[in-house]
Formats: C-alpha cells, sequence, structure tokens
C-alpha cells in the first residue's frame, strides 16, 4: 500500500523508453523520491530527469505536466506518491 502525499497522476507512458508523463497536484524537482503505485506498479526512485514540453527542466510546478524517465513499467493512472519520512 502506497503511504505519502499525492503529488500526481500518470497520464501517459512510453513503454519503449521508459518515459511516464505525469500531471502534478504538487510540486516536482530533479532529486525528490517518488513512489509509484497502481493496479501491478509499486517501486521506488527518485527523479533524475524532467521534460516539459521537450525542454529539460529542474523544477515543475503543481498543475503542470511533466515527463520523467522511470526505472520501471507505469501505466496510466498509476499514482504518484512523495513517500513519507520514515522515523
Amino acid at each position: 500500500m502506497a503511504t505519502g502525499e499525492l503529488i500526481g497522476k500518470v497520464i501517459h507512458a512510453y513503454d519503449k523508453i521508459n518515459v511516464a508523463v505525469l500531471r502534478l497536484n504538487q510540486d516536482l524537482e530533479i532529486g525528490d523520491s517518488v513512489h509509484f503505485h497502481g493496479h501491478s506498479t509499486d517501486f521506488l526512485q527518485e527523479i533524475a530527469s524532467m521534460q516539459v514540453e521537450h525542454q529539460a527542466v529542474t523544477e515543475a510546478r503543481a498543475g503542470t505536466e511533466v515527463a520523467v524517465k522511470v526505472k520501471e513499467r507505469v501505466r496510466s493512472g498509476d499514482s504518484v506518491y512523495r513517500p513519507a519520512p520514515s522515523g
């Protein structure tokens, strides 16, 4: 089960190039840890690269759509969380 703050949803997935397009409802920056979670998706990763309209960016604001490189397969409709701090 995913825990943490919901920061967005996967709205499109490009499996061949391991890229997910996210619609954000929270800001996201390079280096942030995120948790992809869905029916058959469940993994953590650090955001290493992002693009907005084919331009590399270091941060994306809530309300925007951003493409991120993913290390595993994701699917449209998967949720993206900012993991809760451990402790």
